[in-house]
């Protein structure tokens, strides 16, 4: 009998615009700013067609199970761009299923939400949307492009054009309360979104956030504030109906979750197209990580001559185990425990047996799961089981 969660061979498909309106101060993403760059746009195109029928060659005949387009700010591609690249990844690899997930991820903005129409016309079935927050000193500090009123204009016409819309949310903003979380979060609820990713605010060095907080001119919730976020915002979406599938993303039922990152979470092959972007494939017999050209120039060189890819791991058994561990316990489906001897572990003695113990981990079926109480201190318990 086939495991319904093993994902086989069959490939995802991740393609990287990394263009954006402007640069947002929490990001380190692979972007630049899109300032009227239309030659290198289509160039860039022309290279990510080139480079999905290179790794087509490359990964012989597969199945597609999804196509999720990030970024950067995809919805600034024009639609024409966007349904050339789906007609082609449906050439070279047939689909899955009669109707595979195809995700893009937009801003709200008034600009860009004229464009959803057309790009359900052109293919995409699930919208991801960049709303972030729906109060508007919370966008100005966050140095959104797009205000609160604009978001909910932005829903609305999404509603009409797509099938599935997902929201993302950011919070432990500075100063934030978890009462004000609550109620922000309801009216995102109240918006009709079938999928809810809240992220805790990140701030990483080399941002614009980053340097503000070493010149101690940005400061984030304390430890115990940034706690009582985290279960207001479990206890809110529980209480809508949503189960929290993967540790940042929520979803309403099981057919709201999105199929791109499960197969990716389950350790399924997936494509990277497009400047900066992650892949990893069976080839030649073995887990390999790839990662192209970050610069979009060095992306259309290497395409053409051949080399799109700056890195090229063949990974060990160990660390492709690893790998599926760090990302399979962060879903309610967890990951097999037979991945432990990979480690040199075993789930009868060691640090999965203690885990298990404390309430950290549970065993059911063969699979290894983050247990209610993992979940929130789930670094310390990968830590744990795999050092």
């Amino acid at each position: 009998m086939t495991d319904p969660l093993d994902p086989g061979t069959d490939v995802g498909l991740y393609v990287h615009w990394p263009y954006c309106a402007r640069i947002c101060p929490y990001c380190d993403f692979n972007v630049v700013r899109d300032r009227g760059r239309t030659d290198e746009q289509d160039r860039l195109v022309e290279a990510i067609l080139a480079d999905l029928a290179a790794q087509r060659a490359r990964t012989g005949p597969r199945r597609l199970a999804s196509v999720f387009f990030g970024g950067g700010t995809p919805s600034l591609m024009r639609p024409q761009a966007v349904a050339r690249i789906l007609g082609a990844a449906h050439d070279l690899f047939p689909p899955a299923s009669p109707k595979i997930e195809i995700t893009l991820e937009a801003n709200p903005t008034d600009a860009e939400a004229g464009r959803f129409a057309d790009l359900a016309q052109a293919g995409i079935n699930r919208l991801s949307m960049g709303v972030q927050a729906l109060d508007d000193a919370a966008l100005r500090f966050l140095g959104r492009d797009h205000s609160a009123d604009e978001a909910l204009r932005a829903v609305g016409l999404a509603r009409c054009a797509f099938e599935r819309l997902s929201i993302d949310l950011i919070y432990a903003r500075p100063d934030q309360r978890p009462e004000s979380w609550a109620t922000e979060l309801k009216a995102a609820l109240a918006l009709g979104f079938e999928h809810v990713s809240p992220y805790q605010l990140t701030i990483e060095p080399t941002t614009a956030f980053g340097r503000a907080l070493a010149r101690g001119t940005l400061v984030p919730p304390d430890e115990d504030r940034a706690a009582a976020l985290y279960e207001t915002t479990q206890t809110v979406l529980s209480g809508a109906g949503f189960e929290a599938y993967e540790v940042s993303n929520h979803a309403r039922g099981a057919a709201a979750r999105s199929i791109h990152n499960l197969h990716v979470w389950r350790g399924g092959d997936y494509l990277g197209l497009g400047p900066g972007a992650h892949g990893r494939l069976t080839l030649e017999g073995a887990r390999t990580a790839t990662v192209a050209h970050r610069r979009i120039g060095d992306y259309v060189q290497g395409v053409s001559a051949g080399t799109p890819w700056v890195e090229r791991d063949r990974l060990s058994t160990a660390d492709a185990a690893e790998e599926r561990l760090l990302l399979g316990l962060r879903t309610v489906e967890g990951a097999p425990a037979s991945l432990l001897s990979d480690l040199g572990l075993s789930i009868e003695t060691g640090p999965a047996t203690d885990l298990i113990a404390d309430g950290f981990l549970h065993l059911t079926a063969g699979r290894l799961i983050a247990t209610a109480k993992g979940r929130p201190v789930l670094d310390g318990v990968l830590k744990a089981l795999l050092t």
